[in-house]
């Protein structure tokens, strides 16, 4: 017969160790009232007899529950996918586990039920990774303006009162415009992203700040507006050449709409980068297999989840920790440019 497993617990520790069962605990649960050379003790006899604690036992122990809540919305799109791979294993390396409420579209009114659920669970904290679209910023303002739960937005406008987490997205944009100026194109045009986003606005405001400040004048024949997609790249393509003829290059809001801005060029005859130089936005995976290889902007959607679950976790542990308040702020991240052939003019 199969002889059933003997668990390692807090009492076996304690022998070994020479010490409560109560300060076990107090090392387990990173409590500062123990001398470091009992600390190490116990942590090294913790690594000798195999013992792992019990997520349940610690729960009842810290009153935590040691679960993050993540709402997230558009997970069939890199980017939302991306920052969620990098919230799971960033929390898992923390010790946390998530639970994960996933929006039916970026734009969606009936948050409170989320809410309710995901603070009826015991989240030690919630991490909201839904873009800023249209008003969906303010309804989730006025619903958790009387609840005290630690909480992280991202892909947001950074406003006082609140933590945001987010890429700069309008120092990523200047970096593409200027990079097309330099590169001796003169007539830059802009795919733009749905101008409800705050992103798009962003990079929207860039494209025209570095326009304005190299003395070319902005008329709106020279940008139109598309959904992110490749295929509305290619429908705002053909009406940008339309009305934009003189055009000699473009700064496209995201990768996916320029696969479907360049296939446009490609089948007007037009040569990319001799005819029209074209940067990108984001550096998906496949924009360095673009014909010719797209130059973009790099976000790094790993770095911001890994980010937003540190500090929400900062603020977590003041409070059960009884340290200093950690107060709201925002951290916005440097993109860098990806430079490939789409826009090297002068490259042999």
């Amino acid at each position: 017969m199969r002889q059933k497993a003997v668990r390692v617990n807090i009492n076996d520790v304690a022998a070994v160790a020479g010490v409560s069962k109560q300060t076990v605990s107090r090392v387990i649960n990173d409590r500062p009232d123990v001398s470091p050379e009992t600390r190490k003790r116990v942590k090294e006899v913790i690594e000798q007899v195999g013992y792992r604690p019990s997520a349940l036992a610690r729960s009842l122990t810290s009153k935590r529950s040691y679960t993050l809540g993540v709402v997230i919305a558009g997970l069939k799109y890199i980017g939302p996918s991306t920052l969620l791979n990098g919230i799971t294993s960033t929390a898992e390396e923390a010790g946390y586990c998530l639970i994960l409420k996933e929006l039916p579209s970026f734009v969606y009114d009936d948050i409170e039920p989320i809410f309710e659920e995901l603070i009826s669970r015991q989240v030690d904290g919630i991490i909201w990774g839904v873009s800023e679209v249209g008003e969906n910023r303010k309804r989730l303002k006025k619903l958790l303006f009387d609840q005290k739960i630690p909480l992280v937005y991202l892909t947001m406008e950074p406003k006082k009162h609140i933590t945001v987490i987010t890429e700069n997205n309008y120092s990523g944009a200047r970096l593409a415009v200027t990079h097309l100026l330099e590169q001796g194109y003169q007539r830059v045009g802009f795919l733009s992203g749905p101008l409800e986003w705050w992103e798009a606005r962003q990079r929207f405001k860039a494209w025209k700040d570095v326009m304005s400040e190299a003395g070319m004048e902005i008329q709106d024949t020279q940008w139109v507006t598309g959904n992110w997609s490749s295929a509305s790249g290619a429908v705002s393509m053909k009406k940008l050449l339309e009305q934009y003829p003189e055009m000699d290059s473009i700064f496209v809001a995201n990768d996916q709409m320029a696969l479907g801005a360049m296939q446009v060029i490609h089948e007007k005859g037009k040569r990319i980068p001799e005819d029209i130089g074209v940067v990108g936005f984001d550096n998906i995976p496949e924009s360095a297999y673009f014909w010719p290889a797209l130059t973009t902007i790099q976000q790094d959607q790993g770095r911001v989840a890994r980010v937003a679950v540190e500090e929400l976790i900062k603020i977590i542990e003041s409070g059960w920790k009884g340290l200093d308040p950690v107060d709201p702020h925002s951290i916005l991240l440097e993109p860098t440019l990806v430079v490939r052939r789409s826009s090297s003019r002068f490259q042999d």
